[in-house]
């Protein structure tokens, strides 16, 4: 059965159940079909080819309606990072080879990527009262015509090297991530999730699937807000939530002594590794925090710990969940328990590839495993404990930064001769993204002006927020930045004296 199918039946079997609940109103499975109907046949008049149709759709509930229109379409979706500026859209934009890119009313970015990128339509979303009405759901019995076999989203990420790529992850992908999901978490699945974080990312996207699937409704909140968050949980009917350690440490700090809410059976807690301090201070409040890791490559969870006992005071472990196994490769094969190396993973999540470039998937998915990048280890009862993000990788409040591509847009200011990004511990956003430029002759750049250009050509998440004024970068014999000795105490050379300037 196809996701397309999926949602046509819950629609047919749970009409008037709650499936999206936001703070100006509540879309019924009913309400949610007929939405995705009216945008699938939208889809089919406007977007020729077969090319993903890209998503840059502020409201949450805007866009899981546009998701499954695209599903329903038979269309390959390609929802974008809000965060993103005109200039990193574009070029993802361009790298996918959009030709019909739906966006937020008002969005400025809009006419800046139509005149970016003069062969791709861009156009507001249209409202619903002005799509057709589909002829009650007739059009359920071609439901399965639409193919699970093909890609249902292409998601950017950084990959195992700094470019961004766009990820294949197909209904079968998302559809073994829920079975899986259920067999380590248990009915609470099938529960109501406070989904607090982007759509457009696997780990929110997931939700939504999750609930077309299971029957189980999304409450949606247009950010992550801590005071937002903590009332939500209050009302007691919150089953789940899915958190950075960042949001539950700003969580945490916005409850105070309070204790966990009532109701509340599971915190997934994944993004980033969580410090030890954090996991013990959330189960001594009786926070049933369940540490995952994964990867948008893996369609999110590839290890996920089951719910605490009550009262424990440790988590337990991240095993490999249903039908995915965990390999850790050291250079002289598979590592023995408690011996670091590559994380690789084989199974039914695993994405089909990368869109249009060949030899990324070919580096990244070898005999059938997918090389990670990411370093961590078995223990002797087949825990996995994860040491890094990736070589080179800054996972700042749940985002993942790459220091090449910021390295680049500091290049591009005339005042740069070279520059190393490196990320700095930070208690609370987990790292924080740190640039040391060494400068061009007679020149004297300030924070500022580098701040400013930065602004310009980043995300918020990617810029540097503190800058350290080097007279060399630690390079090897070959000329390669050695990020790992990047740090606070590295001065680079007899000068430093102009250091954290912002």
């Amino acid at each position: 059965m196809s996701l397309a199918a999926a949602l046509l039946q819950r629609a047919a079997q749970t009409p008037q159940a709650p499936a999206l609940e936001m703070a100006a109103a509540t879309w019924t499975f009913h309400d949610l079909a007929e939405r995705a109907w009216r945008a699938a046949a939208y889809l089919q008049q406007e977007a020729g080819g077969s090319a993903p149709v890209a998503l840059l759709v502020e409201d949450a509930g805007e866009f899981a309606a546009w998701f499954l229109g695209c599903v329903l379409a038979g269309r390959a979706a390609l929802p974008l990072n809000l965060r993103l500026t005109s200039g990193e859209l574009a070029q993802q934009l361009a790298d996918a080879r959009a030709s019909l890119l739906l966006g937020t009313i008002g969005d400025r970015r809009l006419a800046e990527l139509a005149a970016l990128a003069p062969r791709l339509k861009v156009t507001e979303v249209p409202s619903w009262s002005s799509l057709p009405q589909p002829h009650g759901l007739a059009a359920a019995r071609h439901a399965d015509d639409v193919a699970d076999a093909g890609t249902l989203a292409v998601l950017f990420t950084s990959g195992t090297s700094g470019r961004a790529k766009g990820a294949c992850l197909g209904w079968r992908n998302f559809q073994a991530s829920a079975v899986a999901a259920e067999d380590r978490l248990g009915s609470v699945v099938r529960g109501r999730w406070l989904a607090c974080m982007p759509l457009f990312h696997v780990g929110g996207l997931s939700i939504l699937v999750r609930s077309v699937l299971f029957g189980g409704p999304v409450r949606l909140q247009p950010r992550f807000d801590a005071h937002a968050v903590s009332d939500a949980l209050d009302g007691g009917d919150i089953a789940g939530v899915s958190l950075v350690p960042t949001m539950l440490s700003r969580l945490l700090a916005c409850r105070g002594e309070r204790a966990a809410p009532q109701g509340l059976q599971v915190v997934l807690l994944g993004g980033a590794a969580a410090a030890p301090e954090l996991l013990t201070r959330a189960l001594s409040a009786g926070y049933p925090v369940c540490p995952t890791y994964g990867l948008t490559e893996a369609t999110s969870q590839v290890a996920t710990a089951a719910p605490p006992r009550a009262g424990a005071a440790t988590a337990m472990p991240m095993l490999p969940v249903r039908a995915t196994e965990v390999r850790i490769l050291s250079d002289h094969g598979d590592a023995p328990p408690g011996t670091p190396g590559e994380i690789l993973v084989r199974g039914p999540t695993v994405m089909q590839g990368y869109l249009h470039d060949s030899n990324a998937t070919a580096r990244t998915l070898r005999d059938g495993w997918l090389h990670t990048g990411d370093v961590g280890y078995l223990d002797d009862d087949g825990g996995l404990h994860v040491l890094d993000r990736r070589d080179d990788l800054i996972v700042s409040g749940g985002e993942n930064v790459y220091p090449a591509e910021i390295e680049a847009v500091l290049l591009e200011h005339p005042s740069v001769m070279d520059a190393g990004v490196a990320g700095i511990a930070d208690p609370d956003l987990g790292a924080r993204v740190a640039a040391w430029v060494v400068v061009a002759p007679d020149a004297s750049p300030t924070a500022v002006e580098l701040q400013q250009h930065c602004r310009q050509r980043l995300a918020g998440f990617k810029q540097p927020r503190t800058y350290r004024f080097v007279d060399a970068l630690p390079r090897n014999a070959a000329g390669k930045l050695q990020r790992r000795l990047l740090g606070p105490d590295y001065a680079g050379g007899p000068d430093a004296s102009r250091n954290w300037g912002a």
